[in-house]
């Protein structure tokens, strides 16, 4: 499926017919061209294909995007794929990650992709695997093979661990949003105000996203727990996060949590990625929001979804995209599955986002929208059937067209500072 053609079939599962203007590239070109092929394979063997229309979707979902909004964006979808490894100095590493904290490692019946993005993930490592074990990769490697990888899988979520079994997409696409629930209508505003409550790299992009079509964005953290993503190259988190205002609250005080309420109570979109129940232990009920805010757009980002036990389960882009069925498309590589591109579930999702959450500001009916890493991918993947890689190699060879590097657009300025504008927002917006 070239992008234009997944543009349309977004646009129609919305209820839309408007104009698609998008390139009209195949599959394997939009691949290659997108920096994601060069993150895929071994560091020592050649860059892999995808057998799937990865970039096309990735493309496509910018260009439905840009067809609701009546702007043509001046960047390409595809190479969004490629940008946080191109700031990151990333490259192919087979079966690590290409941010390294993620490894796909073989187990009795199978493969899991195990994912340690966090510090405190490691202490959890004893727990998992019911004995004492200190954390070493090749340990790890070493021990899993005697056991088996559904209760590994099922304890590890348990947990909290992001981790994930190797599988194949499913034969049915998925939903890539879903609709949870809606709400009063009204008229849209002239320009939304978006709440963006999320962080890394999936929500803030979505945000980013609508702040280029000219919404309003106020970045709202917890002073205690910021965004992950200030912690990396500033250039990533500019990237993303310049030009919203930046908002940071005592979410352990009551007077921070009535602030965030007051804020959700002006919000036309509202974006969080955290688990229900996190928001649920700050007094936030989604669904009490957008059955009473007539045109308020709530959009759930989640690793699996927001139903238990799905609601529960920590995922990040590599992982996800694992248990979604990338790995075990990829064609060949001395008979061990390898990771495709660098995290990609997180920009696929993103992308997704930002059209759901336009077009639901659009409508002007409240809506809890759901997306998660894992659904978006896993449509991405079996939208269409799994192409057969030697021919789409042998077309890029016949055409001349080489892996390109993976390509970040410049960096317009630098992201607020934490908390820079809460007073200004807080005063200006009465809460």
């Amino acid at each position: 499926m070239k992008e234009a053609a997944y543009a349309r079939h977004l646009l129609a599962s919305l209820g839309c017919d408007a104009p698609v203007t998008a390139e009209d590239r195949h599959p394997a070109v939009a691949w290659a061209e997108s920096g994601a092929m060069a993150l895929t394979g071994d560091a020592a063997g050649p860059a892999e294909i995808c057998p799937v229309p990865l970039a096309s979707c990735a493309a496509g979902a910018l260009a439905a995007l840009g067809a609701l909004a009546g702007e043509r964006f001046s960047f390409d979808g595809a190479q969004l794929l490629g940008e946080r490894a191109a700031i990151f100095g990333l490259g192919r590493q087979g079966a690590v990650s290409p941010g390294g904290s993620c490894r796909l490692l073989p187990c009795a019946d199978g493969w899991l992709a195990l994912n340690l993005a966090r510090p405190e993930d490691r202490a959890l490592l004893p727990a998992w695997l019911e004995q004492e074990i200190e954390f070493d990769w090749p340990a790890l490697e070493s021990a899993l093979p005697r056991y088996e990888t559904a209760p590994l899988v099922e304890r590890g979520r348990l947990l909290g661990l992001a981790l994930g079994p190797l599988a194949l997409p499913p034969e049915d696409p998925p939903a890539w949003h879903r609709v949870l629930m809606t709400g009063p209508h009204r008229a849209p505003s002239k320009v939304p105000l978006v709440i963006d409550l999320t962080g890394l790299w999936a929500g803030p992009l979505a945000g980013h996203l609508l702040g280029l079509l000219g919404a309003r964005v106020v970045k709202v953290e917890s002073l205690r727990r910021p965004d992950g993503a200030r912690l990396g190259p500033a250039a990533f988190y500019d990237l993303l996060n310049a030009g919203k205002a930046s908002v940071a609250l005592d979410f352990a005080g009551d007077e921070g949590r009535a602030q965030l309420r007051a804020l959700l109570d002006v919000a036309d979109i509202v974006l969080e990625s955290a688990r229900p129940r996190a928001l649920e232990q700050l007094g936030i009920d989604a669904a009490a929001l957008v059955a009473a805010r007539p045109g308020l757009s709530w959009v759930s980002l989640t690793g699996y979804g927001r139903m238990p036990p799905q609601s529960g389960w920590v995922a990040f882009g590599d992982d996800a995209a694992v248990a979604a069925g990338l790995s075990a498309l990829l064609p060949r590589f001395a008979g061990r599955p390898i990771f495709c591109a660098d995290a990609v579930a997180d920009p696929l999702t993103g992308l997704h986002a930002a059209l759901a959450a336009w077009h639901s500001w659009l409508d002007g009916q409240s809506r809890l929208i759901a997306l998660s890493l894992h659904e978006v991918t896993a449509h991405c993947c079996s939208v269409t059937a799994p192409a057969d890689p030697a021919e789409w190699e042998d077309m890029l060879d016949y055409a001349g067209i080489a892996a390109a590097a993976p390509y970040a657009r410049p960096v317009a300025g630098a992201a607020r500072p934490l908390g820079a504008d809460t007073a200004e927002i807080l005063a200006a917006l009465r809460c």
